[in-house]
């Protein structure tokens, strides 16, 4: 799934910051790093920055975090990076659609031909899967948030984190699916 691609920065920093308590500033590093290499590698192949949106995004984040990491180190941030991504990833789906650019119209450019890009059904698919994931996004942000106030722990944490993708796939699979099956002209994102 293309969309994937996009957040192998918050998956590799999520590995590495759970290594210990102090590699999360390295695990921001390493998501930095990697971002920089599927946009560029992106670029080389011809892909547009509206395509690269969660990489953009992650690649600042990253910064911002692993700066503050570097400076501070006596800050626990990590205490609360499941929260502060979620957050930041909802900011992200909220607001590209706020500037009418959803984040996966981008990504379903990479899979849909050219000549829809600029239908109704394109856009309009893009709109209810992009509000799906920061639905999904924010709902998470809250829910890891609770998790850590409550204290009760990295499993539950996990979970958490694991249906907050869970679900938005699923359901991004389904819809694209039900849309494609619609009889309309225009291929399902």
């Amino acid at each position: 799934m293309t969309i994937l691609r996009g957040f192998a920065p918050w998956i590799v920093y999520a590995v590495i910051a759970g290594i210990n308590d102090d590699s999360w500033r390295w695990g921001a590093v390493a998501a930095v790093v990697l971002g920089l290499v599927l946009i560029l590698d992106d670029r080389r192949h011809g892909i547009t920055p509206d395509a690269q949106i969660l990489e953009i995004n992650a690649i600042v984040f990253f910064v911002i975090i692993g700066a503050i990491g570097f400076i501070a180190p006596g800050v626990h941030l990590h205490e609360y990076d499941s929260t502060l991504a979620f957050g930041w990833l909802a900011l992200t789906a909220w607001g590209s659609m706020l500037i009418g650019k959803p984040f996966t119209e981008g990504i379903a450019k990479r899979e849909v031909p050219k000549e829809y890009w600029g239908s109704e059904k394109f856009r309009r698919i893009n709109r209810v899967i992009t509000a799906v994931w920061a639905a999904a996004f924010t709902v998470t942000a809250i829910a890891v948030w609770g998790i850590y106030r409550r204290n009760l722990g990295d499993a539950a944490d996990g979970i958490a984190q694991a249906i907050g993708f869970i679900v938005p796939i699923s359901f991004t699979n389904w819809y694209k699916s039900r849309s494609a099956g619609t009889g309309e002209h225009a291929p399902a994102a």
